[in-house]
């Protein structure tokens, strides 16, 4: 952990701390203070807009874990998604069980799947180990078009409101604070999970599963642990996505595009960091929406040489022409880009 100059730890306690100084302290209070009164100024569009950014922000978080600080490469985290979206939604919905209670059971039925087809991982690495994973994200989405009777299938499945103590999450604001908060604590999870046991754990394997092993970590144990907690992180997600954005499920908001995007977001972001995922998610996500609320609109109004809807296909040119610019020009990602930025400008480093 990398300090400003002047500045030494006097105890354990306060070299593992995040927040150490008081500018850190307070840098943090104005943040948390800007996201609270962030609805007073936000229209209800924008509201929406931020609160798909934060449950991103989970899911890639849980992939970032899985992908970054682990080294298990899956491209199927959309079926994960789905799987707790899924389960959240029927338990709610068809068996009355309370919103907090089946959003856990969402996040821990897509830790349970995900650990299922983590077992490849145990064999098989690398561009193998994510062929297996695309076969999850076929088979799960297989697994919900044809077992309508439970999940409506094609036709789709209606989502109660997210409801806490008789209190129903029905405005932008309301589902915007409850996201906010859930996301904190993912995030603040993920930070301390990084400097865990386990956490190392995780980067041995990444860097050399072999070397690892001779040093007596279980491989069996922290790979399957790593598919739980990202997938667990992606069902969370996923429940907050039924009850909180969409309202209403079908499997076409789980495609395998939504998979490969969630790549690209941690790529973009910065792997194997506890920031990257959140600059990843803003980056594309506030990319999104304003190529489809203002320049697709205005490119289809003002040109007219080609046919109509012709500038709705620039979404996926320009999404691919951002990774493989990162990937040309910023391979280690926004976080590298953050920290020499903060180096530069003498910030108080934020370990990442």
């Amino acid at each position: 952990m990398f300090l400003p100059a002047g500045v030494r730890n006097y105890s354990y306690a306060q070299d593992m701390a995040i927040f150490r100084t008081k500018t850190q302290w307070v840098l943090l209070g104005v943040l948390l203070l800007l996201l609270m009164v962030m609805p007073s100024f936000l229209s209800n569009y924008w509201l929406s807009v931020c609160n798909i950014i934060a449950i991103t922000i989970i899911a890639a978080t849980g992939l970032n874990i899985l992908t970054g600080y682990c080294g298990q490469l899956s491209i199927g985290h959309a079926g994960f998604i789905a799987v707790g979206a899924y389960t959240s939604a029927i338990l709610s919905g068809q068996l009355g069980m309370p919103f907090l209670l089946s959003m856990l059971c969402g996040g821990l039925m897509a830790g349970f799947i995900g650990m299922l087809f983590g077992l490849p991982s145990l064999r098989v690495k690398g561009f193998y180990l994510a062929i297996s994973t695309i076969a999850a994200q076929f088979i799960i989405m297989w697994v919900i078009r044809n077992w309508s009777e439970v999940t409506g299938g094609n036709i789709g499945l209606s989502v109660p409101t997210a409801e806490i103590f008789g209190y129903s999450f029905t405005s932008q604001a309301s589902k915007y604070y409850l996201i906010l908060a859930i996301t904190v604590l993912v995030i603040f999870f993920a930070k301390n999970l990084a400097r865990t046991r386990p956490g190392r754990a995780f980067v041995a394997i990444r860097d050399n599963d072999l070397a690892a092993q001779v040093m007596g970590i279980n491989l069996f144990r922290y790979k399957l642990l790593a598919f739980f907690i990202g997938c667990f992180f992606a069902g969370i997600a996923g429940s907050l996505l039924a009850h909180c954005y969409y309202g209403f499920l079908n499997p076409e908001f789980f495609d395998f595009k939504e998979s490969i995007l969630y790549v690209g977001m941690i790529i973009i972001g910065g792997l194997g960091t506890s920031v990257g995922p959140i600059f990843g998610v803003i980056l594309i996500r506030l990319l999104d929406s304003i190529l489809s609320l203002e320049v697709v609109p205005f490119l289809e109004t003002h040109v007219t040489l080609f046919t109509s809807g012709w500038a709705s296909g620039l979404k996926p040119m320009i999404f691919g022409a951002v990774i493989v610019l990162f990937l040309i020009l910023e391979p280690r990602g926004l976080a590298h880009r953050w920290q020499l930025f903060k180096t530069s400008y003498r910030i108080w480093p934020f370990s990442y």
